[in-house]
């Protein structure tokens, strides 16, 4: 089969679908993989090294006209005019886009999102979205350290005691995980909440505590359990009780990393204004969920905090924000790694030994990334 990857095009966006590790394989079970020049080169890859794993160098329409594409983000307009019809494309095509969707659809392209396989043991290996979020949750920490104008470490020196900063976490996914992780080796004193009181066992196991909050309601258990690895929209009267906890948190936090979201829906507001009035002076907001908020009277989207701007650092009552919505992208080279691997694993379940393309719908997984076929969006 003749498998192309097109250097990526969304602003911002500097990673790749393979990796000279991932070629290699391709090429050897008998693939022709044809990369675009440059598509790797801010993932730290030369043509050269693509060369020397078996791949071809083209140029854009040479990647794109291929018969299965793989991509890192949703083609755009201009990149699925460049595609024939009946062709693949594999990536992380939003299956919450309609629009992307619609165009991959009338172009005649079958799309694959893998952010939608289920969160099962045997789609652990092509679980994108924790392969990129646990980069981003460290990334978020690295950001953090750098922005934050004092250690991490408590330091005792001739000159007196410093002591040590205090983080906390909002939202414990794969991406509040490794935050946690994350800042716990810089030596930070760390707290984490989230709705789910299944994972304080993980937090403390990493060294944080559990910022609790009761359950008082059968509704409010029953969301807290969550679906799919994702956390449920909680009830006003529990959310209510949780931003009074959070809220004396927060006041006294030096550094804050919020990652909650909720696919398909705006993301929850856990940092309100009057929160980050009450920071202290010099502290820091790592929203990784910035964008991708509600939208805010003024007509922009924050995140976990309404006052964070996409793509943006911006300093609010002392505070300063950072709203980067591409966390993994800072981290490229091995982000580009884990998510080939991930590509990779995924092309074992539709492209048989022979090298054929097979969509068996009876796989739960091919079944679920599988969002555009025969010129329909099959993902509603």
């Amino acid at each position: 089969m003749l498998i192309g990857v097109p250097a990526e095009t969304a602003a911002g966006e500097t990673r790749v679908a393979v990796t000279p590790e991932t070629v290699k394989k391709l090429v050897a079970s008998g693939h022709i993989v044809r990369v675009q020049s440059g598509a790797g080169v801010a993932a730290s890859v030369t043509d050269a090294a693509y060369q020397t794993a078996g791949a071809e160098i083209t140029d854009q329409a040479g990647a794109l006209s291929a018969d299965m594409v793989l991509k890192v983000r949703t083609p755009s307009d201009a990149e699925a005019s460049l595609m024939k019809p009946g062709a693949v494309v594999i990536g992380m095509l939003n299956p919450f886009d309609a629009a992307g969707l619609q165009r991959l659809a009338s172009a005649g392209i079958t799309g694959f999102a893998l952010e939608a396989a289920p969160r099962t043991t045997r789609a652990q290996s092509m679980d994108v979205l924790s392969s990129q979020a646990n980069i981003a949750g460290y990334k978020a920490v690295m950001i953090a350290a750098d922005r934050y104008q004092r250690f991490f470490p408590m330091l005792m020196t001739a000159a007196g005691t410093v002591k040590a900063a205090r983080v906390v976490i909002l939202g414990v996914g794969v991406a509040g995980l490794q935050a946690i992780a994350t800042a716990k080796r810089l030596g930070a004193v760390i707290e984490a909440s989230d709705v789910r009181p299944s994972v304080k066992e993980q937090i403390e196991s990493l060294g944080g505590k559990f910022i609790e909050v009761s359950y008082d309601t059968d509704e409010e258990k029953e969301a807290a359990v969550g679906v799919g690895g994702y956390a449920k929209p909680m009830p006003p009267s529990w959310l209510a009780r949780q931003q009074v906890e959070v809220a004396k948190r927060v006041a006294l936090a030096d550094i804050v990393i919020s990652t909650a979201l909720i696919p398909g829906r705006a993301a929850p507001t856990l940092i309100t204004e009057d929160m980050v009035k009450a920071m202290k002076p010099g502290s820091v907001i790592v929203d990784i969920a910035a964008g991708k908020g509600p939208v805010n009277p003024d007509g922009g989207v924050g995140g976990n905090c309404p006052l964070s701007e996409a793509d943006k650092t911006v300093v609010k009552h002392g505070v300063t924000i950072v709203g980067e919505t591409n966390l993994a992208a800072l981290v490229a080279a091995d982000a580009s790694a884990l998510y080939a691997r991930n590509v990779l694993d995924f092309l074992k379940l539709i492209v048989t030994k022979e090298g054929a393309l097979k969509i068996d719908l009876e796989d739960d997984i091919v079944a679920a990334c599988r969002v555009t076929q025969d010129g329909q969006v099959t993902k509603k």
